[in-house]
């Protein structure tokens, strides 16, 4: 009985498909926290379901991405989970002749397992949309779902304007947040936009701050 109950919480499934199962749950929740179109099936799919779909060795295009804004179903973003081997020009390269209807695109993601030089690097940065380069160890788990972490809220301009109104300051005086930051590539913030955080007084004491990208 006992090495029943064990080995029922054996994974003996590939830990590679476990990674992008977790990884590529992490990626639809995070654009759902950006406002895409994201079904709650791919959310809620078991890993279980997921091998059954995808095997034990997925196939790397069989994993993307592509889901529509809310707001504007024309415009959507693709994620692309790249493989093992260092990611190159010619890589980079292969992804951009593949891209059909640039023009609809919100941006591009791209999941890394290994580093990317700087020769693709540089030709990513040429890209006419944004991309966005993310190592899949950072997402096999949600951050913003942490005990520790508060709650974040992406003002609006004119939340932000109504907040400088208020507190009678300048952009340059609210608290700073790098763009690194992992909050703030989580929900993918760009230079000005202000973050609310609310942390709900459970472990620290009930508090609001604000801070602003730089």
């Amino acid at each position: 009985m006992g090495s029943c109950c064990i080995s029922s919480l054996i994974d003996e499934g590939s830990v590679e498909s476990h990674r992008y199962y977790l990884s590529r749950r992490t990626v639809f929740e995070m654009l759902r926290d950006r406002c895409y179109d994201v079904p709650d099936s791919e959310i809620d799919l078991s890993l279980q379901d997921f091998r059954s779909i995808y095997g034990q060795k997925p196939d790397l295009e069989r994993l993307r991405i592509s889901v529509p804004l809310l707001s504007d179903p024309s415009k959507r973003i693709l994620v692309i989970f790249c493989g093992t081997d260092v990611v190159k020009v010619s890589i980079i390269r292969g992804i951009s002749s593949q891209i059909v209807n640039k023009d609809n695109l919100t941006g591009v993601m791209l999941i890394l397992q290994n580093k990317i030089t700087s020769q693709a690097q540089q030709a990513v940065d040429v890209f006419p949309f944004k991309v966005e380069i993310f190592q899949i160890t950072d997402l096999l788990m949600n951050i913003t779902k942490h005990i520790l972490m508060p709650k974040h809220e992406i003002l609006t301009n004119e939340e932000k304007q109504k907040l400088l109104k208020k507190l009678n300051l300048e952009d340059n005086q609210i608290p700073r947040m790098l763009k690194k930051d992992a909050i703030a590539r989580y929900y993918g913030l760009e230079k000005g936009q202000v973050v609310k955080s609310t942390y709900d007084g459970e472990i620290t004491d009930s508090h609001v701050s604000y801070r602003c990208v730089m």
